[in-house]
């Protein structure tokens, strides 16, 4: 018979570390480069990120506090997000540092760069995708009660993809050739999507 652990959100969960990003997981990142009005380049990684749509291609991330990604995306309405992997798992997490709006954490991270060819924030060139994105709307959440939460969902949609010609075969981009990596849910958990761990199910035929 299965042992519960039961808590309601609002009265806190009573562990030693939330739950929820533990349960949610892994979660792809939202690796988002963006730059300033005034020409200041910033990098970020975001683990609540993700597809909303096919066509056109709508990604989000949300920015729980007024981040600088987020006061950029408003000032430019521009974004670019790149693929975060193994081998750029420690760039990634060094351009996470909390740092001023006049730092740039591609210098910070020792990151080259490729130019964009629809937006202005430059790309990861180590990345081997990447999604030049323009805003579509920027939404404050709301708690239950319609009090506004300080976390904001900016969402774009994709007006250019790269990808590395070496990910695709046959026509088809093979993700784990990747080695892209998600964010778990403990304090400095991450994974990594390798060949081992795929398996096919055919969707029903109605």
């Amino acid at each position: 018979m299965t042992e519960w652990y039961f808590y309601e959100p609002v009265a806190g969960h009573g562990l030693r570390h939330d739950p929820l990003n533990a349960i949610v997981a892994p979660r792809p990142i939202g690796w988002i480069s963006t730059v300033s009005g005034a020409g200041v380049r910033n990098l970020a990684p975001y683990s609540f990120f993700n597809l909303f749509n096919y066509k056109p291609p709508i990604v989000g991330f949300c920015s729980v506090g007024a981040k600088d990604s987020l006061a950029n995306a408003r000032e430019t309405g521009e974004f670019v997000w790149n693929l975060a992997t193994r081998d750029l798992a420690e760039a990634m997490n060094a351009s996470s540092v909390a740092a001023p709006p006049e730092t740039d954490e591609f210098a910070l991270a020792g990151l080259e760069t490729l130019p964009s060819a629809k937006v202005r924030p430059p790309r990861v060139a180590a990345s081997p995708v990447q999604f030049e994105c323009v805003v579509t709307q920027v939404v404050q959440l709301e708690a239950r009660g319609g009090d506004h939460l300080p976390s904001w969902l900016v969402l774009g949609e994709a007006v250019a993809v790269h990808v590395d010609r070496a990910l695709i075969e046959d026509g088809v981009y093979q993700t784990a050739r990747a080695r892209p990596i998600t964010r778990g849910g403990g304090p400095a958990d991450y994974f990594e999507i390798t060949p081992e761990q795929l398996f096919r199910l055919e969707r029903p035929k109605g």
